[in-house]
């Protein structure tokens, strides 16, 4: 376990590998953890990467004492933690809220990022489910927060439409829920569905990959489309048989296109 203290509190994230630096960011109520198969299958493939998945503000084991937590809050803080540790560009892949932090970065900050990866990531925020529209308003927010039964049946009920393996997501969704608070639950996702980054996506001049799921619930498929048609230098890939979680749903392949987009020149 690793941590440094920036300007707004703790930054918790996990690190493997030796070699160049690359960075993974997770989704909403998620953590570095949704990335420890990746971390571990690079690894073992001696690709010559240092691996860091860090852990947002109001999730995992980094502070959840802030007054905000919006995406420009998570691309100062992946900016920060860039700073700390003297890393001076990085690739920079992300899952759902953490592949628009990714692409924010490379749009804000394009001299610290080499290449993003997207992974079931909104680019216009409109492309969120229903559900998790409403999870960003406060007073459903809190109500979900003050009755834990009913918050623990909502994502039970829905996870069947995130991931084959329904018990293995709502495992880590629920680990991730007892380190969070509803200010991080419902602010996050409120800023979320505010971002679009459509207008900006063409001065992204960095190779950049997107993978979405055909069966994603979460985050409209056709997010790939955007990516594809507003980024110079894009490639997509859809997978026919994920929906939210490709890591989990199709490891082999997802490991295979991210290793292939990351060792290519």
């Amino acid at each position: 376990m690793s941590s440094l203290m920036t300007e707004q509190g703790v930054l918790h994230y996990e690190s493997l590998g030796r070699g160049k630096p690359l960075l993974l960011l997770h989704c909403w109520l998620g953590s570095w953890d949704f990335w420890r198969t990746t971390m571990e299958a690079f690894a073992s493939e001696s690709l010559g990467y240092r691996i860091y998945a860090l852990d947002f503000w109001g999730f995992g084991e980094s502070d959840r004492r802030l007054p905000t937590y919006q995406v420009d809050d998570y691309v100062a803080m992946v900016v920060q933690f860039m700073d700390h540790l003297g890393i001076a560009r990085a690739p920079v892949f992300g899952h759902s809220m953490g592949g628009t932090v990714a692409m924010t970065l490379a749009v804000e900050h394009p001299d610290r990022v080499s290449k993003v990866a997207v992974v079931g990531s909104p680019m216009d925020g409109n492309s969120l489910s229903i559900l998790l529209k409403l999870a960003g308003v406060p007073w459903v927010a809190d109500i979900l927060w003050r009755f834990p039964p009913l918050l623990r049946f909502v994502i039970w009920g829905y996870s069947p439409f995130l991931a084959r393996d329904r018990k293995e997501v709502y495992r880590r969704m629920m680990q991730t829920l007892s380190q969070s608070t509803v200010a991080s639950f419902c602010q996050s996702i409120a800023s979320l569905r505010r971002k679009d980054l459509r207008p900006r996506l063409p001065e992204v001049q960095v190779p950049v990959l997107g993978i979405y799921g055909v069966h994603d619930w979460v985050v409209h498929p056709d997010q790939a489309l955007v990516i594809q048609r507003l980024v110079p230098q894009a490639r997509v890939d859809v997978f026919e048989a994920s929906g939210h979680f490709p890591m989990l749903d199709e490891p082999e392949r997802f490991h295979r296109l991210l290793r292939e987009f990351l060792t290519e020149a």
